[in-house]
Formats: structure tokens, sequence, C-alpha cells
């Protein structure tokens, strides 16, 4: 498996003849050991976005079999992978009027062409010195183009004027065949197809190497959230550490990422730009921002960087979380290798524990009030446990624990890692209480 992934993958989607076509024609080039085609092929042409999902995330470009294929899988949104197709020219149409001639006695200036522009056509017939007087062209532009391709043949053929139809549609000369229309079905040529496989191929190259660059996010504590003393002595602010780096790693695991501690209020994370770009629904929302929002209840600053080098996204990395703190944190920055910033916006996650908001009346809302009234405004002593909310509340340190318990459910409260003594027993519960300003 590892050998097959450190290939190139193209998926090839289109009819089956022709996608049979070219994975053979691939299989035959010099440069073959170096990707591998993966065949998608449908039975008509209203499949062609359902095949190229079922191969999307195997594959790192895509070759469709011509420009109605690649039409009909953009119309329905943005591709996932980068695409080409094979291109409709003239190349094909000297086999086709050849083949005509000797098996089915067309006469070449009586025939009516579709999806190749005239231009095109008007090229081979002068080559081939056939004047272009009793041929027809119908050009190809849209999908919605082919839709016309029967009729046009039909009636010319109805009419006498044409001899037989050429159309690179398979859905088309099948309508045909049905209808008692000559028809031939122009192919493209091997060497249209050899130059559309490597043009894929490189595609998916670049791709690779798109994805393998580096990316780099910078996560800081908004102002708003930082204790107004810090040191090593606070408590409060190394429980807000280890809270969030513990957020921050749940979510980088899921993309290989490591994270680091860079300065007092800020962590670094270092990830490919395929991996981000996953976890990030393709640079569509920001990372990490909503999901420390949810677990803790705090606000971070988020600029992602990225870039060749290491050093290039750590620089870019740094404009954009500059571009964060100015927007307030309401959204994340992208600074790409170029220098541009795109804004993501922050994804709405849901509290690990859904609750409805609590009403202001409620139980809960009043227990908070009470501590808050007690604690005053010192954001180190919004942590607390069982033993300090029995003493304000004059309860048993059961029934505290019970109240800290109920605060979290309401999202008024969180739980802080658990703080070991050397004495015997339970660890130590402390809980950070959530103001009403946060």
């Amino acid at each position: 498996m590892d050998g097959l992934r450190s290939k190139i993958a193209v998926g090839v989607v289109g009819p089956h003849d022709l996608v049979e076509q070219i994975v053979h024609i691939g299989a035959s080039l010099p440069s073959a050991a170096s990707f591998r085609l993966v065949g998608a092929p449908h039975a008509g042409e209203h499949e062609t976005r359902d095949k190229l999902a079922k191969i999307a995330g195997n594959i790192d470009a895509v070759l469709f079999t011509g420009p109605l294929q690649y039409d009909l899988a953009t119309q329905a949104g943005e591709l996932p992978v980068p695409a080409t197709f094979v291109p409709v020219s003239g190349a094909g149409l000297y086999s086709s009027l050849l083949r005509g001639t000797l098996s089915m006695r067309i006469d070449p200036a009586r025939v009516s062409i579709d999806s190749i522009a005239r231009a095109d056509v008007a090229e081979a017939y002068q080559e081939i010195g056939v004047p272009m007087d009793g041929v027809h062209v119908s050009e190809y532009h849209q999908p919605d183009s082919v839709r016309d391709f029967v009729a046009f043949h039909e009636r010319l053929h109805r009419e006498g004027a044409t001899t037989a139809a050429l159309t690179t549609v398979r859905t088309v000369a099948h309508k045909l065949q049905a209808a008692k229309v000559p028809v031939l079905r122009m192919m493209p040529t091997p060497h249209t197809l050899r130059l559309a496989i490597n043009t894929a191929t490189l595609l998916g190259t670049g791709s690779r190497l798109e994805e393998s660059q580096i990316a780099i996010v910078l996560v800081e504590l908004a102002a708003s959230a930082r204790p107004a003393q810090s040191g090593p002595g606070n408590y409060w602010q190394q429980e807000l550490k280890l809270s969030l780096h513990r957020s921050l790693l749940a979510e980088a695991r899921l993309m290989g990422a490591t994270v680091a501690p860079r300065e007092e209020n800020s962590y670094v994370i270092t990830a490919t730009v395929g991996a981000l770009s996953q976890a990030t629904d393709g640079f569509r929302v920001a990372p990490f921002a909503d999901r420390v929002r949810a677990d803790l209840g705090m606000v971070v600053e988020v600029g992602i960087g990225l870039g060749n080098t290491a050093r290039d996204a750590d620089a870019h990395a740094l404009i954009a979380v500059e571009r964060a703190r100015a927007a307030d944190a309401t959204a994340a920055f992208l600074v790409g290798g170029d220098g541009s910033a795109t804004s993501l916006p922050l994804r709405q996650r849901r509290r690990r524990e859904p609750v409805e908001e609590p009403a202001a009346g409620s139980k809960a809302a009043r227990t908070l009030d009470r501590l808050l009234e007690r604690l005053g405004d010192d954001p180190e002593a919004m942590v607390v446990d069982a033993e300090s909310v029995a003493e304000m509340l004059g309860v048993a340190p059961r029934s505290a624990r019970r109240v800290l318990q109920s605060l979290v459910e309401e999202g008024l409260a969180w739980a802080l890692p658990p703080v070991r003594s050397s004495q015997a027993g339970r660890p130590r519960q402390p809980y950070r209480l959530v103001s009403r300003a946060d």
C-alpha cells in the first residue's frame, strides 16, 4: 500500500471504452512507474460527479475523458482535486472520416459534426482537400449544447443533407443509432490521450507537493482572557495553560500536527498544508478557535502561515495572528506563500455537553452569582474546588461537588486538570467559574 501511495494517483472519469483505452495507454508510457491510473467509468454522463466522489479520497488529480464530463462535474460544485480533460479537436476527425469512407461508404463532403470547433473542422478539411460546403457543424459550448446534438444530426439526415453524423458523445451516438441515423463516434487519438495523461500527472505532482508544504498555526490567548498578573506562582495561569494545551492537542492529533508552547500566552502548531486543509474543510473555517471556546470558554487569536520552508511559514503566521488580533478574534487569518491574506470564519461547534443557555433566574445562575459576590473580580480567585465552595455556601463538600457539577452542565464553569498531592486520597478537582463577562 505504501508503494502505491508513493505514486501519483490520477482518476479517469468517463465512458467505459474511453476509460479503458486511457488506462491501457497509460500503462505503456515510459513514465508509467511514477503514477497509477484509477478508472471510474460511468454508464451515463449524469453519473460523472458521483463516480468522482467515490475515488476523490484516493487520488491526487482527475482526468475527465472530455469537456462535457469536466463541465458536469464543476457545475455540481468545486472539485476536490485538480482536474483536466481530454480536449476535443480535429485530430480525431481524420480517422473517423477514413473509417466512414471505407466501411460505410459515406461522403465526407456531406456530413454533420458536433463538439469540434468550426475552425478546427475547416483546418482538417483544408488539409485533406475536401470542400466544406455540405459539412454542418454544431460546436460544444456547455452541457446544454449536447441536448441539441441529436436533433441537429437527425434533422439534417432526414432532409437528405448529410450521409452520416459524427459525434464525440457516446449517448448521442446511441440515440442516433436507435433513430436509424448512420453515425460515427469520433475518438481522441492515442497522441492526444498521452498528452492528457501527462498533463494530469503533472497536476497530481503539483498537488502532492503543495500538500506537503509546511503550515504553522499560532494560537494566542486574547488579552481579555489573560490574567492580570503572570508568573510561576500564578496558579490560575498555570491551570489555564495546561487546559489550553490539552484542548489544542486534542485537535492537533487528528491532523498529525505537533503542539509546543511559544511564549507565555501562545502556542505553535506545525502541520502539513494537506492535513490542515482537511481539518478546515479546505481552509473554509478557522482551526482550534471554536474548540477552545467550546471546551474552555476562552477567546484565542489564530494565525496560519504557509510556506515552502518553516521560516517562511512562521513569518506568515506572525502576520496572520496580528490580523486576527486586529479583528478582535472574530475570525482566524491565513497568509499564503504569496503573502495574500484570507479570513477564515469560526466554525459553530456545540459544547461537549450541549445545554440550553441557563435562565438568569435559574438555580445554577443564582448559585454562581452568590459565589461571584464572595470572590470579587480577581481572575485567580475564580478557580475554586469543592472545599472552598462548601465553605462559601455553608454546605458539605459532597453537596458542593454536586453544585459544581450543575454549574459545569449549564456552561457556568469548566473543570481544570486534577491536582495531585503527596497525601493519599482523591486528587483535588479545581474548576474555573465563568463570569458574565466571559
